[in-house]
């Protein structure tokens, strides 16, 4: 892993930890302000950024401007990519390289955020050789740290190992999709026009949730559906064995490195949303960080007759079979 030592990653996770567990105090500090609890008449600035969906408040520059200090001082060698700083360049870019990186969302949730929906949190990634090596997520408002470090294990609120159903993790459901709970978002692309990315999401969403035989066959008839308006507690909750399986395009790194490192610490599985064209037999591989593509399934343990991957193998094929190809090009690329 590079030229960093396990003890030097060691120190860094300690230190990524507590960066959340700050960042996240200082998001509620201007949550507070908003319902008029630090003396300023809870006044809230904010801006639009690519349209209604997508609201840029003050507390995104500013945490992020905290996180980035933070990092220079403790780290001045190791790279920075946060949303803010990112979503003003020019260029879109794939930026993660082979070097120590650290790839940020301040504020992931903006939305939630701004109407007081408890679901939003701060997202700090640690990149290593392209690679998710450290994941903190923290959701100030419920108190829930998510965090992980490559070969040590994957935590909430750093007692409680994840997945949370365990002893021993329960396989996925042998009907799966049927018996899941299925998440996904609807994401920031809402042109209603014939075929776009809205159209097949919402055909994708019918397919999954709609009765066994229905839909020309492709019903899956999934326990739930949720949308938590958060893609990286979304992959939390799968980590945690909260969520089975989460779907989704348009997702940036920041959005997902985090959750990557932790589910995948958990025992997940995360796999490209684009089902191939011979998805009964193509391989499954790991996505890569910058694909924008994502599909995700919780921890399994074995059944009688499949290991633990290939339940999870089972499912993505399964998932693959009802759901719609997306585009979601990377511009500047």
């Amino acid at each position: 892993m590079s030229d960093i030592t396990q003890q030097e990653l060691g120190e860094i996770y300690d230190f990524a930890i507590q960066l959340g567990k700050d960042a996240g105090s200082l998001l509620m500090k201007f949550a507070k302000a908003r319902w008029g609890d630090t003396g300023n008449g809870g006044e809230q600035l904010f801006s639009e950024k690519d349209n209604a969906v997508d609201i840029v408040t003050k507390a995104d520059e500013d945490v992020e401007a905290f996180i980035k200090s933070c990092i220079e001082k403790k780290y001045p060698s190791h790279k920075f990519i946060g949303e803010e700083t990112y979503s003003k360049g020019a260029s879109r870019e794939y930026l993660i390289g082979s070097g120590p990186t650290w790839c940020v969302d301040p504020l992931d949730g903006t939305v939630n955020y701004t109407h007081l929906f408890p679901m939003f949190c701060v997202s700090i990634a640690f990149i290593v050789d392209g690679e998710a090596t450290i994941g903190i997520i923290y959701a100030p408002f419920l108190d829930q740290l998510f965090s992980a470090c490559k070969g040590r294990g994957a935590w909430l609120n750093q007692t409680q190992r994840l997945p949370l159903i365990r002893n021993p993790i329960p396989p996925l459901p042998a009907r799966a999709p049927g018996g899941c709970i299925f998440s996904c978002e609807w994401g920031k692309d809402r042109r209603d026009v014939p075929d776009g990315n809205l159209h097949r999401k919402v055909e994708s969403f019918v397919n999954m949730a709609a009765e066994v035989g229905g839909r020309h066959g492709k019903g899956g008839m999934v326990h739930g559906v949720r949308s938590l308006g958060s893609a990286t507690l979304d992959l939390a909750y799968v980590a945690m064995g909260a969520f089975d399986i989460w779907w989704e395009g348009g997702c940036w790194e920041w959005d997902v490195s985090a959750g990557i490192a932790i589910l995948q610490e958990a025992g997940g599985l995360v796999t490209t949303a684009n089902p191939p064209q011979d998805y009964e037999t193509a391989d499954i591989t790991d996505v890569r960080l910058g694909s924008r593509l994502y599909l995700a399934i919780r921890p399994a343990g074995p059944s009688e007759t499949e290991s633990g991957r290939q339940t999870q193998e089972r499912v993505v094929r399964e998932v693959w079979k009802r759901v719609r190809e997306l585009d979601y090009s990377r511009p500047g690329a």
